[in-house]
């Protein structure tokens, strides 16, 4: 008789479905999401644990960087699977103790979730068994003002999140839905970004042949500028 081995699998949303929904206590009130950020881009991510060092640097950073968010109509939401009075007297600690790489009295005000039970933690995804059974990896879901997941990052326990990269993210998936184009690797607002792939062989041989507007290394690969002040003025907030 063979021996049967169960292997536990973590489900997770993927890139295009909606949001799971859901209720939850944070530090700032009781939540339902994705429905009262309807008309907003936001963030959701997770931490493993409050009082570690780690995830006290990157709350913080992302505390520190909120502005500059909600400037791009984002709104940040954090999770972990600690109590919310863990939460609460963590997020105090890093307030009135804690000064890290210049940034002093941080106070974090937007929401970090309750999830003692892992029910939103494991509807997203967040709980990777091979990475600890206990503790949320850190996982970044950007999520669009109809509810929609754009984008999703994941980083072990062990490793800190690129905070200038989640901004870069975030601008570079409003500036392709604002102006339909793509954006190439490594694009800062500012650089050259690249048009919609030409359709017909009539299209193609027009933009090999034109010299205004727009630079082609061949007919499926076009480039055209936008400049940096127009990308932020359309979809930043002043």
């Amino acid at each position: 008789m063979e021996n049967t081995v169960e292997v536990k699998t973590t489900s997770m949303p993927r890139i295009g479905d909606k949001a799971p929904a859901f209720k939850a206590v944070t530090t700032q009130g009781e939540i339902d999401f994705p429905k009262q950020y309807e008309g907003s881009w936001v963030i959701l991510f997770s931490h493993p644990a409050d009082f570690t060092p780690v995830c006290t640097s990157e709350f913080m950073t992302f505390a520190s960087m909120e502005e500059r968010f909600a400037k791009a109509n984002c709104k940040l939401v954090g999770l972990s699977v600690d109590g919310l009075y863990s939460h609460i007297a963590w997020l105090r600690t890093i307030k009135e103790k804690i000064e890290y790489r210049g940034m002093k009295d941080v106070e974090v005000k937007f929401p970090l979730i309750e999830d003692i039970t892992m029910e939103v933690a494991k509807k997203y995804g967040m709980m990777q068994p091979g990475e600890s059974a206990t503790k949320a990896v850190r996982a970044v879901f950007f999520i669009d003002p109809k509810g929609i997941i754009r984008t999703i990052l994941y980083y072990p326990l062990s490793l800190g999140r690129n905070f200038e990269e989640i901004y870069r993210v975030l601008i570079a998936l409003q500036t392709a839905d604002a102006f339909s184009v793509a954006c190439p690797a490594d694009w800062q607002p500012g650089d050259d970004v690249i048009v919609p792939t030409a359709g017909s062989c009539g299209v193609a041989k027009e933009r090999m042949e034109s010299k205004k507007d727009i630079k082609c290394y061949d007919w499926f690969f076009c480039t055209k500028k936008l400049g940096k002040d127009e990308v932020l003025q359309k979809i930043t907030k002043k």
